[in-house]
C-alpha cells in the first residue's frame, strides 16, 4: 500500500510548499550519501515529476481564476444593463399620459405607472405587483368612485368586465365620480400577458355633449323661427295628443290668450278653448276633428273651415305624422271668402240685367254642371237601394230554379238568373267608375302575395276559357307586391276576362316578369288584336271594339275601370297589340318585403254540398221587406227554421218568446233608426252566447271588412250569392 506524501485536500499553495521541502530533502540526501545504490536518483526523478505536475496545476488554476473574473465582470455588466433597462422602461411608462398596467400570463400585475387608477383614491395604493386580475376587478367594481348606470350592480359590472377580459381586444367607457369618463383599452401581448390603458376622455365627452345640445338648440330655434315666420297658425301634437310646439299666430287667429298655450297641454283642453270662440254653425266641424284625433286607425288628412264669432273664417288642415303625432294649421281665408261673397253679389246684380235668353242659358248650363257633378254621388248613394231588390230577385230566382222540375222552365229560370248576374256586373262597374271619378275611392296599400290573386283568378276564369275551347296558362310566381288587394284583383280580373272574351281560338297566358324594384304582370292572348288607331279608345267608357259582343258581355267599362284604378294606385299600365296576332296588357307593380303578407280578402263561391241544414234555427234581421222575404224563402227551402225580424228589438222579443238559442244570426249592416248589424249581433251574442253570425251589406270599405274580422263575422256583399250563404250555414255545428 502506497501512501501519498501530499494531502489532496490541501490547497495548491500548501501542496507546492510541501513538494519544495521534499525536493530539498531528497537533494540533500543524494549529495550526502556514499552508497552507490541508485535510490537517491530515483527519489530525485520523482521530485522532478512532482514539480512539473505542480506547475501544470498552477497554470490551470490561473486560467480558472481568469475565466471566473471574466464571468463576474460580464454578469455585473448584464445586471447593470438590466437595471438600466428596467429603469428606462419605468421612466418610459411613467411619461405615458394614460394609465398603464401590465399583467403577466398568470394574470398577476407586473408593473403600472402612477396614473393607473388615480381616479380611485380609495384603492389606488393597492395596485402593486403580484395583484391578481380578478382582485383588481373586484376592487374597482366596489369602489364608490365608479359611477354605475341605473340598475347596474357591482356584481353585474364585475361579471361584464371579466367577460371582456376574455376577448383579445376590448375597448369600453367607464363613468367615474365627479362626471369624469375613462376609456379603458385592453390588449393581449405575444406571451399571453395583458396590457391595460386608461385614457381620460372627460373633455371629449363634454365637448360632444355640448355640440349635441348646441345642434338641438339650433334646430329648435330654427324650427321656432320658421313657425313664427309663417302667416298660418301651427300647432304640433305628439302621439299622446299633447302640445309640443306652436306659434303666436295661432293665438291671434283663434282669439285665445297666450297663457292657454303651454307645453304638454292636451288637445282636448285646447279644443274646449277653441269651441268658445266659434260661431254656432261651426261647432259640428270641431266634433269632426275630435273624432279624427281619437281615431286609432291610420288617419287621412282632414280639412274643413270654421267661422269665428268675429266673422273671421279659418281654413283648418290636420295631418298625421309618422310617429302618430299630428299637425293642425289654421289659415285666415276671410279675405278670400269676402271676395267670393262680393263676386257673388256682383254676379247676382249682373244676372238681373241680362236678357231672359241669357238667364235660360245660364240655368241650363248650371243644371248640366250640377247633373255632372252629382252623377257620381247619385250612383254611389243609390247603390244600396239598387242592390236590395237585385239581391231579392237573385234569391227568388235561385229558389225557383231549385224547385222546378221541368227542363224548359228551369232553363228559363237559369237564364233569368244569368241576366241578373249581368245586371250585377254592370252595376258593380258603374259603382267602381263612380268611386274612381269622384275621388272617393279609398285604398289600403299592403303587402300582397301575387300568386294568391292569380290562382284565385285562374280558378274563376278557367271554366270560361274551357267553354270557349281556349288554353289558359298561368306561370307561377313567388313575388310579393305593394298594392291595394281589392283594386289589384279587379284590374287583373278585368284584363284576363277581356283576353278570354275577345279571343276565339288559341290561348291566354298570364305571366310575371321580375325587375329590381318591381314586377310586371303580363296578360297575352292570341285574339284579333287592336288596331293602333283604336288603342287609345279602348280605355274610354262604353267602348267595345267587337261589334258582335252582346250586352251580357258588359258595357265596355272594364278597361275604363282598369285605367282609372292603375292611375289611382300609380301602377303603370301598358298596351301592345299586333293586328291579327294578339294583344298584351301589362301592369307594373312595386315589390314589397315578403314578410307580413296581407291576408286574402277574396272569397269564391263554395260548391254546394248535400249537407243537411234541417232543424237549424237562424235569426234573420233585415229591414227591407222584399229582401227579408226572399232570404226567408231561400233559407226555408234549405230546411232551416227562420225567425225573420225587422230590427234588434223584434229579434230580442222573438228569442225571448221561444226561449231558445239560435244556431246562427244573419243581419243587414244598415237597419232602421240608425241601428247597425254589427252592434245588434254583438248584443245578441252577449245575451245568447257566441253563436255564428253573418253580416250582409253593400258597404265594401276596408274598414268594415276589418271590423268583421275582429268580431269573427262572415261578410257577404250584396247582391247576395246563395252559394256563399249556404257555405256559411254548412259550417254550423
Amino acid at each position: 500500500m502506497v501512501h501519498s506524501l501530499i494531502n489532496p485536500n490541501d490547497s495548491l499553495e500548501r501542496q507546492n510548499e510541501k513538494l519544495l521541502k521534499i525536493t530539498e530533502t531528497l537533494m540533500r540526501r543524494v549529495e550526502q550519501s556514499t552508497e552507490d545504490t541508485g535510490v537517491a536518483y530515483a527519489q530525485f526523478q520523482r521530485a522532478v515529476m512532482l514539480e512539473e505536475e505542480v506547475r501544470l496545476r498552477t497554470q490551470e488554476l490561473a486560467r480558472a481564476l481568469d475565466l471566473l473574473n471574466t464571468s463576474n465582470s460580464k454578469l455585473a455588466l448584464a445586471n447593470a444593463e438590466t437595471e438600466a433597462a428596467r429603469a428606462n422602461l419605468a421612466n418610459a411608462i411613467e411619461t405615458v399620459q394614460e394609465g398603464f398596467a401590465l399583467f403577466d400570463q398568470n394574470d398577476e400585475l407586473v408593473m403600472c405607472n402612477s396614473r393607473f387608477g388615480k381616479h380611485m383614491l380609495d384603492i389606488y395604493h393597492l395596485f402593486k405587483p403580484g395583484l391578481r386580475f380578478h382582485e383588481y376587478v373586484h376592487l374597482v367594481s366596489t369602489s364608490p368612485f365608479l359611477s354605475l348606470p341605473d340598475g347596474e350592480t357591482p356584481e353585474g359590472w364585475a361579471a361584464y368586465r371579466m367577460a371582456r377580459h376574455r376577448d383579445k381586444h376590448a375597448v369600453f367607457n367607464a363613468r367615474m365620480a365627479g362626471s369624469r369618463w375613462l376609456q379603458v383599452s385592453e390588449h393581449r401581448t405575444a406571451d399571453r400577458g395583458t396590457v391595460i390603458l386608461q385614457t381620460d376622455i372627460t373633455d371629449m365627452m363634454r365637448l360632444e355633449r355640448q355640440e349635441r345640445d348646441r345642434l338641438l338648440d339650433d334646430q329648435a330655434r330654427l324650427i321656432k323661427a320658421t313657425l313664427e315666420h309663417l302667416n298660418q297658425g301651427i300647432c304640433i301634437f305628439d302621439a299622446q295628443n299633447r302640445l309640443v310646439d306652436w306659434n303666436r299666430r295661432t293665438g291671434e287667429l283663434l282669439d285665445i290668450q297666450a297663457n292657454k298655450f303651454r307645453l304638454g297641454t292636451y288637445f282636448s283642453t285646447l279644443h274646449d278653448h277653441i269651441r268658445g270662440a266659434l260661431a254656432p254653425m261651426s261647432l259640428q266641424n270641431t266634433e269632426q276633428v275630435t273624432r279624427w284625433v281619437e281615431s286609432t286607425s291610420k288617419r287621412a288628412p282632414l280639412s274643413f273651415e270654421i267661422r269665428l264669432e268675429n266673422d273671421r273664417t279659418l281654413a283648418v288642415f290636420a295631418q298625421q305624422m309618422p310617429d302618430r303625432g299630428f299637425v293642425i294649421s289654421f289659415t285666415d281665408v276671410s279675405a278670400e271668402r269676402a271676395a267670393v261673397h262680393a263676386i257673388s253679389q256682383v254676379n247676382e246684380t249682373l244676372e238681373r240685367r241680362v236678357t231672359e235668353r241669357t238667364l235660360e242659358l245660364e240655368d241650363a248650363l248650371a243644371e248640366a254642371e250640377r247633373a255632372n257633378a252629382s252623377k257620381s254621388r247619385f250612383v254611389a248613394a243609390a247603390s244600396h237601394d239598387l242592390l236590395q231588390p237585385l239581391s231579392a230577385a237573385k234569391l227568388y230566382v235561385a229558389s225557383l230554379e231549385a224547385d222546378l222540375n221541368q227542363t224548359d222552365i228551369k232553363d228559363r229560370a237559369h237564364k233569368a238568373g244569368n241576366a241578373l248576374v249581368s245586371v250585377e256586373r254592370i252595376l258593380d262597374a258603374l259603382l267602381d267608375i263612380s268611386k274612381l271619378d269622384s275621388g272617393q275611392a279609398a285604398v289600403d296599400i299592403t303587402s300582397i302575395s301575387l300568386q294568391d290573386i292569380l290562382v284565385q283568378l285562374q280558378d274563376e276564369l278557367v271554366p270560361l276559357a274551357v267553354q270557349k275551347g281556349l288554353e289558359f296558362c298561368l306561370v307561377d310566381t313567388g313575388a310579393v307586391v305593394q298594392s291595394d288587394a281589392s283594386f289589384l284583383r279587379r284590374i287583373l280580373q278585368n284584363l284576363t276576362s277581356n283576353a278570354i272574351r275577345y279571343t276565339d281560338h288559341g290561348k291566354v297566358l298570364v305571366g310575371v316578369r321580375h325587375f329590381k324594384t318591381s314586377v310586371r304582370v303580363e296578360i297575352w292572348d292570341t285574339g284579333h288584336g287592336i288596331p293602333e288607331s283604336q288603342q287609345d279608345k279602348v280605355f274610354e267608357e262604353f267602348q267595345r271594339l267587337s261589334t258582335t259582343a252582346s250586352p251580357s258581355d258588359g258595357m265596355g267599362l272594364g278597361l275604363a275601370i282598369v285605367e282609372r284604378a292603375c292611375h289611382l294606385l300609380q301602377h303603370p299600365l301598358n298596351l301592345r297589340s299586333w293586328e291579327g296576332q294578339g294583344t298584351c296588357f301589362s301592369v307594373e307593380i312595386p315589390r314589397a318585403i315578403p314578410k307580413a303578407v296581407s291576408r286574402s280578402v277574396f272569397k269564391h263561391p263554395a260548391k254546394t254540398t248535400a249537407t243537411s241544414l234541417s232543424q237549424k234555427i237562424v235569426v234573420l234581421i233585415e229591414n227591407d221587406a222584399e229582401l227579408r222575404a226572399a232570404l226567408a224563402l231561400t233559407l226555408e227551402g234549405w230546411g232551416i227554421d227562420v225567425l225573420p225580424c225587422v230590427g234588434p228589438n223584434e229579434a230580442n222579443d222573438v228569442l225571448e218568446a221561444i226561449d231558445m238559442t239560435p244556431d246562427a244570426i244573419i243581419a243587414d249592416y244598415q237597419l232602421d233608426d240608425g241601428a247597425l248589424g254589427t252592434t245588434t249581433i254583438s248584443q245578441l251574442r252577449d245575451r245568447y252566447g257566441n253563436c255564428s253570425a253573418c253580416l250582409i251589406t253593400a258597404n265594401r270599405t276596408p274598414e268594415l271588412a276589418t271590423l268583421c274580422d275582429d268580431q269573427r263575422l262572415t261578410l257577404l256583399y250584396k247582391p247576395i250569392d246563395p252559394n256563399l250563404l249556404r257555405a256559411f250555414l254548412e259550417t254550423l255545428d
